[in-house]
């Protein structure tokens, strides 16, 4: 049985382009693709004003135009991508429980992003927020002004965390960049231990042989992922200092960037990393975001 792409939808420019982008990833994989639009009719609490007539719920232009928008976008993707399995539905309920409960089971969840106006970027939503937070599926953010399918010569960038170097994220980069016949950027942020900074000992030669321990690590890691995936050119970046100004960096020439989240929480909700964090609101490539144990 064929893998499932989800995509949710709400009409706006955002999510009709990740839509179009769902629909290409569907195609690359073989998936079939459903579109998502949870939207709950809200009747008037206290009644219309005097003299304004309501219709009732079947007829409220707002409750046919929710019912129309996933089946629409569904047959205009099929259209413009022959051979696409999709389909699409209208669910009663908030959006955060509808795209949790549709994305079970799911290979992939799919979310438009606002851009930060002028500056290139992403303003992720309360919704993308909290599916990101929460989601066991993998999520992608897609931008509105993502563009056509990008050129092959453009690389997957991965985030890698060598203190928990998970595999299903490392496995979900690989993939992408087979799927693409393209190179995979990995990029590594490592910082001194914390003795050198109360000691005082650090220097250029320390920096040098910490940086060299990194680097080997970094390519013990993924030296059996690069004999799974042998077609794949693979590209080592260790840095000092936190990756996410690199992977915001690295993804102006990238087709996706990849990063991880544990799965875990704090007093106050869901937790997500600085790295991640800084690629969600600051990458010009659609971000595939991996939660692992």
């Amino acid at each position: 049985m064929s893998s499932t792409i989800v995509a949710g939808l709400d009409g706006s420019p955002e999510s009709l382009a990740a839509a179009e982008w769902a629909a290409r990833e569907a195609l690359r994989t073989d998936a079939r693709l459903h579109l998502v639009h949870a939207w709950l009719w809200h009747p008037y609490v206290y009644g219309p004003p005097a003299g304004v007539s309501v219709p009732p719920p079947s007829e409220d232009p707002r409750r046919e135009g929710a019912e129309r928008l996933p089946r629409d976008t569904a047959a205009k993707l099929a259209a413009d991508h022959p051979g696409l399995s999709v389909t699409g539905e209208r669910v009663a309920e908030q959006p955060v429980p509808a795209l949790l409960a549709a994305a079970e089971g799911a290979e992939l969840l799919v979310l438009g992003s606002r851009g930060l106006g002028g500056v290139a970027g992403f303003l992720t939503g309360s919704v993308a927020q909290a599916l990101v937070a929460r989601s066991r599926t993998p999520i992608v953010l897609v931008r509105a002004d993502a563009g056509p399918e990008p050129s092959a010569r453009e690389e997957v960038v991965l985030g890698l965390d060598l203190e928990h170097p998970d595999a299903s994220v490392i496995a979900f980069a690989f993939r992408a960049a087979a799927r693409r016949a393209t190179d995979l950027h990995v990029v590594h942020g490592w910082s001194l231990p914390p003795y050198y900074g109360y000691s005082g000992a650090s220097d250029a030669e320390t920096d040098q042989q910490l940086l060299a321990q990194a680097q080997q690590q970094l390519g013990e890691v993924l030296a059996p992922w690069q004999e799974k995936f042998p077609a794949v050119g693979l590209r080592e970046q260790a840095v000092i200092g936190g990756a996410g100004r690199h992977l915001v960096e690295a993804a102006r020439e990238a087709a996706l960037v990849v990063v991880g989240r544990r799965n875990r929480t704090s007093p106050v909700g869901a937790h997500v990393g600085p790295v991640t964090q800084a690629v969600l609101h600051h990458s010009t490539a659609p971000v595939a975001v991996v939660p692992h144990d």
